[in-house]
């Protein structure tokens, strides 16, 4: 069984322009296929260490209702200008979950996009959340309508300077 997902699409823009959307805090809300995502606090990352805090409602997958509206702690994890950025989530809940999610961005053959390939990985989970059954918690699906609104996002001019 495996325990990470990758996606990949090919976006007509610049690296820079798509890991710029990456590392803004409302660039993870503004592409957010899930609905989870409400809004964030902080300053756009610079490297591995930075954080900033999602404000989740998990009510949007209905799979966990109950704890409707609450905030995470994004912490970057990887961290290479334009090519790569992963991060975890730091919550509440104890221990920590240690799922990772992230971007992979390297220029198509041809120079005229950039692939960018969305992984998520729950390999490392604590052995208390992996005994729980509820991984993965985002769909492959969810992940592409992602890359998508993505692709769409960019385009569009966000961020706009």
């Amino acid at each position: 069984m495996t325990e990470r997902i990758e996606i990949q699409r090919a976006i007509p823009a610049p690296a820079s322009d798509i890991f710029a959307v990456l590392c803004d805090p409302q660039g993870h809300v503004a592409i957010d296929s899930t609905g989870m995502l409400q809004g964030a606090e902080g300053d756009p990352v610079r490297g591995a260490g930075d954080s900033f805090v999602v404000h989740m409602d998990r009510e949007a997958l209905n799979d966990f209702p109950q704890l409707g509206k609450y905030d995470i702690t994004v912490d970057i994890k990887e961290f290479e200008q334009d090519r790569l950025i992963s991060w975890t989530v730091l919550g509440q809940i104890r221990p920590q979950i240690g799922h990772v999610y992230g971007y992979r961005l390297e220029p198509t053959d041809d120079g005229a996009a950039t692939l960018v390939t969305s992984f998520y990985d729950w390999s490392n989970i604590d052995t208390k959340w992996r005994d729980a059954g509820i991984f993965p918690v985002i769909s492959e699906g969810a992940l592409r309508a992602t890359l998508g609104i993505l692709d769409r996002t960019v385009r569009r001019g966000y961020p706009r300077n």
